[in-house]
């Protein structure tokens, strides 16, 4: 532990019995304000009721890690935060990658392990459901489809899916400008693809040119890359009706906050597609919400999990705005914990930002698992306990805990066992999911698609015109037309002329991971 940790001056009642070193521990969890219970500590191998571990609900917007090696109960964990989050009225996100986090909407079921885990962290067990809403990206599984506009998802988070270079990227961005500033609306990929394609086509030379440091090789290397991405079957997750993500914020009846459990086993094959997705819904998130400073609650908990396919072959731009995105999000009340198996999954700088730990245990079979482990524990405080010997002898549903107190400060290293959630620990049956998905206020507005007119139209009606231009009356031989003239008489101008109107020069503005700010 740090020598500048705090140490409160009461310790809990009960643990009179517990070593000073296990006492003071216990004192480093005794907050006075509403607090999401964990567990209990363990010392020696024997788990203490009386000193239960907690984290401060104020704190939830500091993020977190939720870390471990497979099979070691991190879905557990993070079902059993959700749970308190939504009793304490704060609504919650979870990217259920395995499939099996729908059992939250339904009461748990009692057994004689729930019953012996109860007793040992002194915590009441009563079965509970809990208020869910179910979704699934472009409407690919159970849930309601969740969808994006191109325009909307941006140039940066679209180069990551399309697997793009830095300068390719760059070329990408280029390319979203052109679209804006020509009133071009780029809703679902084959507006993109054809955007590209004109820009790349003897028609578009011109306007291509006019595009600074885009090429014409970069630009086919961009419209390739799109073309082998929409016939993966990806034109789905992007379109209209557009997913509003205020959705996410809203409360039940009871109070109770709803958890949104994004179903995602059906695009597990795709996992650049959907980690990106979800930094996609974290970034409108951050568009739309104000600033709320330090909050007693947070507004919203959002949970990523297989964090790690969200850095994998990540550029530099798209780090340093997931970065500022989990930097600056905190003061508009949103909370992000990553889940992953070894903290090494996540980035320095974003591993910077989290300040609470929930460290399930970790494998050392081979070097590489000693180097990991080696780096892991030298994360966290100094502690009272041997962490490397701790972590790799910690059992399914114990972990390392250290969370932020009330006044900010980290507290001391606890080994806790977790308790049970409180709600089913497994999917409900899909009959009983679609029939919830059906029933939901939400489905009637997102779950039909629509193909409206944007770039893909506007264009197509334009290439007609330039085929086959009307005739033009004859002018003077000694005068060349003018630049304004050959601008106006061009069938790419009348074309958007007459299709966008007003909308023709205005540009979309744009922000962190260059997504567009939507009119609500």
């Amino acid at each position: 532990m740090s020598d500048s940790e705090p140490v409160p001056s009461a310790a809990p009642r009960g643990t009179a019995d517990l070593p000073a070193e296990a006492r003071k521990i216990a004192s480093g969890y005794a907050f006075t304000g509403p607090a999401l219970d964990l567990g209990a500590l363990l010392w020696d191998g024997t788990c203490h009721p009386d000193a239960p571990v907690r984290i401060p609900l104020s704190m939830l917007n500091r993020h977190g890690l939720v870390a471990g090696a497979t099979g070691t109960g991190k879905t557990k964990t993070l079902q059993l935060i959700a749970e308190q989050l939504s009793a304490q009225g704060v609504p919650v996100f979870l990217a259920d990658v395995k499939g099996d986090l729908s059992g939250i909407a339904r009461p748990g079921q009692e057994n004689d392990r729930v019953r012996k885990r109860s007793g040992e962290v002194g915590r009441p067990w009563t079965p509970a459901g809990f208020p869910a809403e179910f979704f699934a990206l472009g409407g690919l599984g159970h849930g309601v489809p969740v969808r994006a506009t191109v325009t909307s998802f941006g140039p940066v988070l679209l180069a990551k899916v399309l697997r793009l270079n830095r300068t390719q990227e760059q070329s990408l961005g280029l390319i979203f400008h052109y679209a804006d500033t020509k009133g071009l609306e780029l809703i679902d990929l084959k507006d993109l693809r054809a955007v590209v394609a004109f820009l790349t086509s003897d028609e578009g030379k011109a306007e291509l040119r006019s595009i600074g440091g885009l090429s014409s090789a970069t630009a086919g290397v961009v419209l390739r890359a799109l073309t082998v991405f929409e016939a993966q079957g990806m034109a789905d997750f992007f379109g209209e009706p557009e997913f509003d993500t205020a959705e996410f914020l809203r409360s039940a009846e009871d109070g109770r906050g709803i958890v949104s459990v994004l179903e995602l086993p059906a695009v597990q094959d795709r996992p650049l597609l959907f980690s990106t997705f979800l930094m996609w819904l974290l970034a409108d998130l951050f568009h739309d919400l104000p600033e709320v400073g330090d909050a007693d609650r947070p507004k919203l908990v959002f949970f990523f999990d297989e964090a790690h396919l969200l850095f994998d072959d990540a550029s530099e731009a798209f780090l340093d705005s997931l970065t500022q995105t989990v930097r600056l999000i905190r003061s508009k009340g949103v909370g992000v914990f990553f889940v992953t198996q070894t903290p090494k999954d996540v980035p320095a700088d974003v591993l910077a930002q989290l300040g609470n730990r929930v460290q399930h245990a970790l494998r050392a079979f081979t070097p590489d698992d000693q180097k990991a482990l080696k780096a892991t524990v030298q994360t966290f405080p100094r502690s009272a306990y041997d962490l490397e010997e701790l972590l790799t002898g910690l059992g399914i549903g114990e972990a390392v805990v250290t969370v932020l107190s009330e006044n900010g400060a980290p507290t001391p290293v606890a080994a806790t066992r977790l308790g049970a959630p409180e709600s089913l620990m497994g999917p409900v049956d899909a009959a009983e999911l679609d029939r919830a998905v059906r029933d939901s206020s939400l489905h009637g507005r997102y779950a039909q698609a629509v193909d409206r007119e944007s770039a893909y139209e506007k264009l197509s009606a334009a290439a007609p015109a330039q085929q086959a231009p009307p005739p033009r009356a004859p002018r003077a031989p000694d005068r060349e037309p003018s630049l304004v003239e050959q601008v106006v008489d061009s069938g790419m101008f009348k074309s958007l002329a007459r299709s966008v109107g007003t909308q023709l020069g205005r540009e979309i503005t744009r922000s962190l991971f260059g997504t567009a700010r939507r009119r609500r």
